[in-house]
């Protein structure tokens, strides 16, 4: 009896011997759905408006086949990208060369709504991993639903705090 249960003691310690790996955890981090500046449709007007996604693990993602897409179903889908630990990602609508930094989605016009719309984030198996609205509802104000936050040059951060 006493070694059973020296024996099932001993299994959460072994357990715990091995460290758990982060699951990939990518989230949107900030949007600038609503270019500052003239907006002209030129690569430069159309590149100042972005989505931001940041890896929050210790390990690399590979993003190959993930899209990104607003709420009328328009999407990009990463290729041959790899995120790097806790970095962070900017994807502008415009045309560009793609660095580690910086992707392009090479379109001509905008993507996001500059009065209400959702960025949505999947998975390469098209599993929901994360999303970002905005102007979905407002206060007397006029300002964004309550769980938005926006910083001084009118960028969109998530919820979290």
């Amino acid at each position: 009896m006493a070694a059973a249960v020296v024996g099932t003691v001993a299994l959460p310690a072994s357990a715990a011997d091995h460290p758990h790996q982060d699951r990939a955890k990518v989230e949107i981090s900030a949007v600038q759905y609503d270019a500052p500046g003239r907006n002209d449709r030129s690569a430069r007007s159309l590149n100042k408006e972005w989505v931001e996604l940041t890896n929050t693990t210790r390990h690399e993602v590979n993003l190959d086949g993930w899209t990104l897409s607003d709420e009328r179903g328009e999407t990009y889908t990463f290729r041959h990208y790899r995120l790097a630990p806790r970095a962070t990602v900017r994807i502008h609508t415009g045309e560009g060369r793609d660095t580690r930094t910086d992707l392009f989605q090479d379109r001509h016009r905008e993507v996001w709504d500059n009065y209400s719309d959702t960025a949505t984030l999947r998975n390469d198996h098209r599993r929901f991993v994360d999303d970002e609205s905005w102007g979905h509802r407002h206060d007397r104000h006029g300002r964004d639903d309550r769980h938005d936050r926006h910083d001084r040059d009118g960028h969109h951060h998530g919820g979290r705090d």
